[in-house]
């Protein structure tokens, strides 16, 4: 009996001495797996454009390309493995022989105690592969982290690129190690009690090595998108798309253990099906989990302030677990002093840093001055469901010298930065280096083939800055360079600076996850007052009779602060050993934790 076209999945699966080969062409009138060195096989052609053999003739190590019948031979849409880069051969594997047998004993950890220290492979370490990320495992399970967040992984031109080029999203990046290389990274995290995030990019796909198009309909005119015509999600013959990055989630969770994706920039897909392709995700990892007993998180980059995104399918919602709040992000640079310009206009400092602590959103039906229109819907979700940070890559690596916070302010209010965000009910996320006020800029780079692309990419870079740093020139994207000037500088952990900043980190870490008033991610247990004269805000948290009081002072002078009456506390936290309890006035750029006895 043939399979049922819904069971089809695509792309090569081995089973014993068999290979099942599926592939999705409803433009081609013939097709054929051309295997290299050895021979042509024709593939049968089936319902709704696809085209499927079952042979005992290709092997795993085996390389292949599709012909159709343009006579064009090209890599498989579905690869999980490009050894010779974006425009090479394919190659056979078999996902099953490398997944660790030990694995079956993990699980994931709640999302409730996730704290994220996103990274780049490449930039990560010198080494610049999988391997290189977990040597450092043991530095990251010291500093507190439960959670890594891999930038894209998909196979991209050459290899230097942020990972958001990627143009095969069910291969891993062989120059990071490749398919085994990730599933040995994951099982190293699992070991260490580290979950593994690593982010997915659904809403475009890269233009070098770009062959869908040649396939079918991947993509449609319906939407205009910032990277062209928007992928298909909702047009003639989307159902098989969709099929398509469904089962690419279902992979990275089934096959690699991966605990969380973080799909990025989900506002940019383009689907108004009457099931969101979010929500399918959704249930088909819901099913997923249903069979295997393991836990797994989908979390959106999002900025359109609407619920229904992280709103359980029973509340009529998509079912994603938890999004990114940028604009947590935005009020507290505002609010330490950072430039308002560009999307940083909307927001005026604290008086917006206090909204965010509370209501999440901080426009949530309020006219926004940027977008022109009245923005946001406001929402009652758990803390746990906003990924709050004080630098990532798109904030550090989208200024055009890619500066961090470590060279935008000073080392107090780096200090009071950070700590603003692990005092808050949301997840905290790191972005690498951070922890010891990395120096090193992180700049936007990549490494294509094609000359026109690259002209493109440097002239848009360019054009981008224009009105900004007139005295300087952005560094050019290709340049082998601007790469290596953005990978972490470990020997600063010698100098006493940044042992210190990292000692920081470290006992603030600490202080959250042992301090259960900072650590439920209970948004009802939360009172905020704010000082707009005197750039001061106030946070009250509590958890049963413990009660935590956070003072955080904004400005560069010395503030006052007024406790509680009839409360007995204690000094918990401070960032500045200048801090005088007796006279109540707090240190410019600074923060002081009070607690009461039953710390």
């Amino acid at each position: 009996m043939e399979t049922s076209i819904n069971m089809l999945t695509p792309g090569v699966k081995i089973s014993h001495d068999t290979a099942d080969i599926v592939l999705w062409a409803p433009f081609a009138k013939v097709a054929a797996i051309v295997i290299k060195d050895k021979e042509t096989l024709m593939l049968h052609q089936r319902e709704r454009g696809y085209w499927a053999l079952t042979t005992d003739k290709l092997l795993v190590g085996d390389q292949y390309k599709f012909r159709l019948d343009n006579g064009k031979e090209l890599p498989d849409p579905a690869s999980k493995y490009q050894p010779e880069g974006v425009h090479g051969w394919s190659e056979v594997v078999d996902l099953n022989a490398h997944k660790p047998h030990d694995d079956d004993s993990w699980q994931n950890i709640p999302l409730a105690e996730y704290i994220i220290y996103e990274l780049h492979t490449a930039a990560f370490t010198t080494d610049g592969t999988f391997k290189g990320i977990a040597q450092k495992l043991s530095y990251l399970k010291e500093l507190g982290i439960t959670a890594i967040e891999i930038m894209p992984v998909a196979q991209f031109p050459g290899t230097r690129n942020w990972g958001y080029d990627g143009v095969f999203p069910y291969a891993v990046q062989n120059s990071y190690g490749g398919y085994k290389g990730l599933m040995q990274l994951v099982d190293a995290c699992h070991k260490q009690g580290v979950a593994v995030i690593l982010d997915v990019v659904y809403n475009h796909v890269g233009p070098e090595g770009n062959y869908f198009n040649e396939f079918g309909p991947y993509f449609t005119s319906k939407y205009n998108t910032p990277w062209g015509n928007a992928v298909n999600f909702d047009d003639a013959g989307s159902d098989e798309v969709r099929k398509y990055f469904i089962e690419n989630v279902l992979m990275w969770f089934r096959d690699f253990g991966i605990d969380a994706l973080r799909l990025d920039a989900v506002h940019a897909i383009k689907d108004f099906s009457p099931k969101h392709i979010l929500q399918e995700m959704r249930e088909a990892v819901d099913e997923l989990m249903a069979k295997t007993g393991k836990k797994h998180y989908l979390i959106i980059e999002f900025d359109l302030n609407d619920k229904r995104f992280i709103d359980g399918i029973e509340n009529n919602g998509y079912g994603m677990d938890a999004q990114w709040i940028d604009e947590f992000h935005h009020a507290l640079r505002v609010t330490a002093g950072g430039q308002r310009d560009g999307y940083y206009a909307d927001f005026d400092g604290i008086e917006h840093l206090a909204k965010a602590y509370q209501d999440a959103y901080v426009y949530d039906g309020l006219y926004s001055y940027e977008r022109q229109k009245t923005f946001g819907v406001k929402t009652n979700n758990p803390g746990e469901q906003f990924v709050v940070f004080s630098q990532n890559h798109d904030h550090v690596g989208n200024r055009m010298l890619g500066e961090r916070t470590s060279i935008l302010f000073s080392t107090s209010m780096q200090k009071l930065i950070y700590a603003a965000v692990m005092v808050s009910p949301y997840l905290p996320m790191l972005f690498m280096g951070e922890e010891y006020g990395e120096l090193n800029p992180f700049l936007y780079f990549v490494s294509h083939s094609d000359d026109e692309l690259i002209t493109a990419v440097r002239e848009g870079r360019k054009n981008e800055f224009k009105a900004f740093h007139s005295d300087n020139e952005a560094p050019d994207p290709q340049a082998e360079q601007t790469f290596l000037s953005s990978r972490l500088n470990w020997s600063s952990l010698d100098q006493r600076e940044h042992q210190a900043m990292l000692a920081y980190y470290q006992l603030l870490i600490a202080l959250r996850k042992n301090t259960p008033a900072l650590n439920n991610n209970d948004r009802n247990k939360l009172e905020i007052s704010f000082h707009k004269e005197n750039q001061t805000i106030q946070l009250h948290r509590w958890e049963g009779e413990q009660h935590v009081y956070c003072y955080l002072n904004f400005s560069q002078t010395k503030q006052p602060f007024e406790l509680p009456a009839n409360e007995r506390l204690n000094v918990i936290f401070r960032s500045e050993e200048k801090t005088d309890n007796r006279d109540n006035m707090l240190q410019p750029e600074s923060i002081i934790i009070y607690a009461n006895c039953y710390v």
